[in-house]
């Protein structure tokens, strides 16, 4: 889904974390536990966060001021960098920027838009004092600037947080002394930082001495990709990283000896990490010491001299030896504590750091298990995330849907943090507030909530739908519980379906005793050896096998019983019964073995729903091998081979089935054909082929049996990926009507159109397709018509609304540029799918959406009117657990409270739910019942489900629901 920023070169952190150190000279902090817990609470969390919550956003000064030569201001060491023709980098410059120096008054608009409470911003050194000598006098157009910028800020109740340095090194500094390798600048950056206390103090709560100085320390002075492009290796990276300790520390003495009283402010430093988890959940001792070293080399390396106990990780000492440098006593107790609080950069920058982490290690985008490490690690500070957001491409303009999700994912983790961890993060600033220029990417990466075409002069901002995203959530404080989260008590109607839902039956239909089939006579123990042997010409009578014989059934049936289900769903093996898809060759042993299933339910005094086709990948397709050869679904003939498939079940069988489904999921069974028009091909077939046996059962059946049929459809909800954008919003609608509609539509019409639009595909998709087609240059759509014969038969064939639901699926616009690339043809929707990272997934990556039921079948209900009752003929998930499954147990109460909240709240006329399925036979485990070694043993989910059952729903008195008994089975197709 994402494509991370390639390094130029192999950073110096690979270096510094996988070489390793002496196990018995390392010692580890308390942040080893961050991986020995277990995660908790993994489920989306709605709350909201602590009152007082600093939401912000952020910029640098370099990034997007410009006038890099305007009002005094000296050149930095990033202006020569990128002016310089060693620097090998595009034609982008920062010389305008964002031009937020003169259009601060703009940024400040869109903080107000945002509706944050807090700024983050830096000063330029450079523009402030060009030669970088705060001795001297200051520049006073950088001051003025920056004052109005403050005041302005704090008109409209917004906290500025200022950073001193943000990489911009006046150049001066870096030609006089050598820059950062000189430990000449720890002073200088001293009286820097006291000027712009005492120019700026009274109005700033919030300081932060310099940003992200591994970077400076690891990119600029150690392998040159950033500037100032010194390529020093290891050696020069540890001494500029001391020297930038130390300037933090001294900086925050200043503040600590001299201002702090009167302005009553607080000052960090903000570091910058990633996050590292053991391969495949390993978390061998060794694993983990490799993790925690993973994480001293870079945030520890900064963090430990200020939050731990003033000097260098013990993994660092040990691994770079004589190279690395050390604090003195005095200096160590100079630099120790030197932060109010820990500021935190988590972004696409630390995250390529470990890129090439290998050793058991695999780099993660875990914001919450890095604020676990650092309270773990560094004594539970106050933790402020300075700078949190990802990045786009530039040709994604306002539409950042990636982005958007990621910083939903960013700040779910910090609440996951305040609230299940207690980590105390008081501020999360959004990165960043407007597009700047990204350092060495130019202006081909994005990372602004408002977008900046940077070939116009005015610069204008825009906001981004992660902007619109933001906003949202600042407004509300976080994700606070709403209709989704909110429980309802209620019961089920008692005609409810209760069901559990299983694919084909694995047929034994040759008999258990072969007594009743072997006429020979026999004597046991003849010769002393315990066997059976014939007696000579003896001969008994024998019976035809009988029920009794399929002892499997009896015991299968029991699991189903223990569930408290009233409702059986299983599928027919169609090339079992017809093996050559005719008359031809009936297989009667398969047919009674699946009468003795039927009748053994109705000894349970269960009721059965049957499948007679269920498509499967395996296998033809499902189908009798000489259909599958003969074209299968884009053939007539299979069409017509249904129909008498259809009706030898129907005369065999009929008597003990309450409820047929003709074929399940058409709607998956056509994404096997690679063209879009063998799909839209073999869904006619289909529909055309339910629509025949639907018409055999009421001619000669239903005055007689009553049931019902239907087909079922693979009936996931859609939602639009970003809700902000109508194109989104449009595919996600398309996606629904090419997937549901296209098969609904024919045989029910809407509740819009009347009568006579039944027997057509919607009209919605047949516009869509004759535009595309008319887009690609081409005389009409690949959709087929039906004849009116055709017309007529489909029309009204559905005795009930068969749906099967899942999860839920993002949805959006399948991009222009990517249909051209692929070399595969996009779909006939051409919709692409999204995953939201903050929901719930199971070992197969299901996403566990419960509220997507509620909407599908209200989506449903109002598309097709209420007249027809729905079930949802399977809903399930895979739990890997093999007794307590939380995860299917959260499933099915959360599923069933949502379609609870459908049949009362919204009026859908919602009759059964079955539960996808009984025992496991593979992965993915879906299953009620664990089976090993033949043996089956219930899963907890099972008690949950009968307890639900035996209520009738979720009721207020939590009594069983007095209308059913043993007795009293449901007969809803009665009704």
């Amino acid at each position: 889904m994402l494509t991370h920023p390639s390094p130029r070169s192999l950073f110096l952190a690979l270096l510094l974390v996988l070489s390793g150190c002496n196990k018995s000279a390392c010692t580890f902090g308390e942040g080893r536990r961050a991986w020995l817990q277990p995660q908790t609470d993994q489920h989306f969390l709605h709350d909201k966060f602590p009152s007082g919550f600093l939401w912000g956003s952020g910029t640098s000064a370099f990034q997007t001021e410009g006038a890099w030569d305007h009002d005094g201001k000296g050149p930095s060491i990033w202006d020569w960098f990128i002016h310089s023709s060693d620097a090998n980098l595009s034609e982008d410059t920062a010389d305008v920027a964002s031009d937020s120096y003169a259009r601060w008054e703009e940024d400040v608009e869109a903080l107000v838009y945002l509706g944050v409470r807090s700024y983050s911003f830096s000063l330029s050194w450079p523009r402030l004092f060009p030669d970088g000598n705060a001795r001297g006098q200051p520049n006073l157009a950088a001051v003025r600037h920056y004052t109005q910028l403050i005041e302005r800020l704090l008109s409209k109740k917004i906290e500025p947080i200022v950073t001193l340095y943000h990489w911009d090194l006046p150049q001066a500094l870096q030609e006089r002394h050598g820059g950062w390798k000189n430990a000449t600048l720890v002073g200088l950056f001293e009286e820097y930082a006291a000027f712009c206390f005492r120019t700026f103090g009274g109005r700033v709560r919030y300081w932060l001495t310099m940003h992200n100085p591994y970077l400076v320390a690891v990119q600029g002075y150690g392998v040159g990709l950033h500037a100032p492009g010194d390529k020093g290796g290891t050696a020069t990276s540890l001494i500029v990283a001391h020297n930038l300790i130390q300037a933090h520390a001294k900086a925050w003495h200043v503040y600590d000896d001299h201002f702090r009283a009167a302005q009553k402010g607080k000052v960090s430093i903000v570091l910058g990490s990633h996050w590292v988890e053991p391969q495949s959940g390993q978390n061998t001792a060794d694993n983990i010491d490799l993790c925690q070293q993973s994480m001293e080399a870079v945030l520890g390396w900064f963090a430990n001299p200020i939050f731990g106990d003033g000097g260098y990780p013990a993994s660092l000492n040990t691994q770079h030896g004589s190279l690395m440098p050390a604090f003195s006593p005095e200096e160590k107790l100079q630099v120790k504590n030197t932060a109010d609080f820990f500021a935190l950069s988590f972004g696409p920058n630390n995250l390529r750091l470990g890129q090439g982490i290998g050793r058991g290690q695999t780099v993660t985008l875990d914001l919450r298990r890095l604020l676990g490490w650092i309270k773990h690690q560094y004594g539970d500070p106050h933790v402020l995330v300075a700078e949190g957001g990802w990045f786009t491409e530039a040709s994604v303009g306002l539409e950042d849907t990636v982005a958007m999700y990621l910083m939903k994912l960013f700040i779910h983790q910090v609440l996951q943090a305040i609230k299940v961890d207690g980590v105390q993060v008081f501020g999360y600033a959004a990165w960043s507030l407007v597009d700047g220029f990204e350092w060495t990417n130019g202006f081909n990466t994005r990372r602004g909530l408002f977008y900046v075409d940077f070939s116009q002069p005015n610069r204008t901002r825009s906001p981004k739908t992660s902007a619109q995203y933001y906003r949202k959530v600042v407004a509300a404080d976080g994700f606070p519980g709403d209709d989704i989260s909110h429980e309802v008590k209620g019961r089920f109607p008692c005609e409810f379906n209760w069901g559990v839902a299983d694919s084909t039956l694995q047929v034994r239909y040759y008999p258990f005793s072969p007594q009743f089939t072997d006429p020979h006579l026999y004597r046991w123990n003849l010769t002393g050896d315990g066997s059976l042997r014939p007696v000579p010409g003896g001969m008994v009578s024998t019976r035809p096998p009988q029920c009794t014989d399929y002892l499997s059934i009896r015991r299968y049936l029991g699991l189903l019983e223990s569930t408290g289900a009233s409702h059986y769903s299983f599928a027919l093996n169609w090339s079992l019964i017809l093996p050559q898809g005719d008359l031809s060759h009936v297989n009667n042993e398969a047919l009674r073995y699946y009468r003795c299933v039927l009748k053994e339910l109705k000894k349970l005094n269960l009721e059965a729903m049957v499948i007679l086709y269920y498509p499967t990948h395996r296998t033809n397709l499902g189908l009798p091998a000489p259909l599958h050869t003969a074209g299968g679904w884009l053939s007539y003939r299979t069409v017509e081979a249904f129909q008498v498939y259809a009706a030898l079940c129907y005369q065999q069988l009929g008597p003990w089935v309450s409820y047929w489904i003709t074929i399940n999921e058409p709607n998956r069974l056509v994404d096997v054909y690679s063209s879009n028009q063998d799909i839209h091909q073999a869904a006619h077939n289909l529909l055309l082929a339910h629509a025949k046996a639907w018409r055999v059962y009421q001619r000669q059946h239903y005055s007689q049996w009553r049931a019902l049929v239907s087909l079922a459809l693979h009936a996931d909800w859609a939602e639009p990926a970003n809700p902000f954008l109508g194109s989104h919003k449009e595919a996600a609608q398309r996606f629904l009507l090419f997937e549901l509609g296209r098969f609904l539509d024919p045989l029910l019409g809407t509740r819009y159109d009347g009568k006579n639009r039944k027997g057509d595909y919607p009209q919605e998709m047949r516009t869509y397709m004759e535009e595309q087609a008319r887009q690609m240059g081409l005389q009409g759509s690949s959709l087929p018509n039906f004849t009116d014969a055709e017309r007529e038969e489909l029309g009204g064939t559905l005795g009930f609304i068969a749906l099967n639901h899942f999860t839920t699926r993002l949805v959006s616009p399948y991009p222009t540029s990517k249909a051209t690339v692929q070399q595969n043809q996009p779909p006939a929707h051409r919709c692409l799918i999204l995953s939201d990272p903050t929901w719930s997934l199971s070992h197969i990556r299901q996403a566990v959406t419960p509220w997507g039921l509620r909407k599908i079948l209200n989506w449903v209900s109002e598309r097709y009117g209420g007249a027809l009752p729905i079930i949802v003929t399977a809903s399930g998930i895979d739990d890997q657990v093999s007794s307590e499954d939380r995860l299917r147990q959260r499933f099915l109460r959360s599923y069933l409270q949502e379609a609870l909240k459908a049949h009362q709240l919204d009026g859908v006329n919602l009759q059964g739910f079955y539960f996808w399925k009984l025992q496991d036979r593979h992965v993915p485990q879906y299953g009620l019942f664990t089976s090993i070694q033949h043996q089956s043993k219930a899963k907890a989910s099972v008690g949950l489900y009968r307890d639900i059952i035996a209520r009738g729903g979720f009721p207020e008195d939590n009594a069983t629901q007095a209308c059913r008994s043993p007795d009293l089975h449901p007969a809803m197709h009665h009704v």
